[in-house]
């Protein structure tokens, strides 16, 4: 399992290692990555791109980064239509809380 933060260095979720499931804090299946792409395990909408630990937003935006790669965004992707959804995983056992890592640089294009 690899840790999720947002902007401020925060923890906000995991992806595990094999990057198809991502789940919030608490171990809670919050989505899972397909084609490069993730979805929201609810819903099964299309939430946004995935480069490698590097989740962005819909309009292109890093929004959860893990350490060990450079956060970077990209250009407004396109809308995708949804795709098979994904079974709902086991509950992973909860790894050990991550040190807080230091804020990285503004990456290009916000």
């Amino acid at each position: 399992m690899k840790a999720l933060f947002n902007k401020d260095c925060e923890l906000v979720g995991w992806m595990n290692n094999n990057h198809d499931h991502i789940f919030d804090t608490n171990l809670n299946w919050i989505g899972y990555i397909r084609n490069g792409h993730a979805w929201s395990g609810k819903t099964g909408n299309w939430c946004g791109p995935v480069n490698g630990y590097n989740c962005l937003d819909r309009s292109g935006k890093v929004i959860a980064w893990s350490t060990g790669q450079a956060v970077q965004g990209s250009v407004t992707p396109v809308t995708l239509s949804r795709v098979v959804k994904a079974v709902t995983p086991v509950k992973p056992v909860k790894p050990v809380n991550p040190v807080k890592p230091v804020k990285p640089v503004i990456p290009v294009g916000g």
